[in-house]
């Protein structure tokens, strides 16, 4: 059996994409049948600058152009999920515990039609605009507690 705490956290970027309407954009992940959405996230290749790697994984799974991104906000500290019990060995060849996250704000500037997770990697098997206020109640679980940071640290935003 692993002991979680000797595992190290993989380090992460996490995009939160706002439309007009300051609606979030949320994928279904093509690897679970749970009906869970999530924000775009993956990991920080080494020497990769935290930002450059969100804008690379918004392009990795929506397909969005970093042309069509306006960049608003980062938030002010790092923040941690842990995996369950049960995914522990399992998820990143059972290197890690959970994730720590640098977490970046964009607003979306194209139309729904620049938008395309068919990429050359897919991630998601579907996608919506999601209100701000849903993401605790639509995401899997264990990770609740993270996006209602990524919300506190982003709410002037999305008033």
């Amino acid at each position: 059996m692993i002991d979680p705490a000797s595992l190290p956290y993989r380090p992460c970027a996490g995009a939160m994409m706002i439309n007009h309407a300051r609606q979030v954009f949320v994928g279904q992940r093509l690897d679970t049948t749970l009906e869970a959405w999530q924000m775009p996230q993956g990991g920080i290749d080494p020497g990769e600058d935290a930002r450059a790697a969100a804008i690379r994984e918004l392009g990795e799974e929506t397909g969005v152009a970093p042309g069509f991104l306006e960049f608003i906000a980062e938030a002010p500290e790092e923040l941690t999920y842990d995996l369950p019990p049960e995914l522990i060995g399992k998820v990143w060849q059972g290197r890690y515990r959970g994730q720590r996250q640098r977490w970046f704000l964009f607003r979306f500037t194209g139309a729904d039609r620049d938008i395309d997770i068919q990429t050359t990697h897919p991630e998601f098997r579907a996608w919506r605009w999601a209100d701000p206020r849903d993401l605790p109640e639509i995401i899997v679980p264990f990770k609740r507690p993270l996006y209602e940071q990524v919300l506190t640290a982003f709410s002037d935003h999305l008033g």
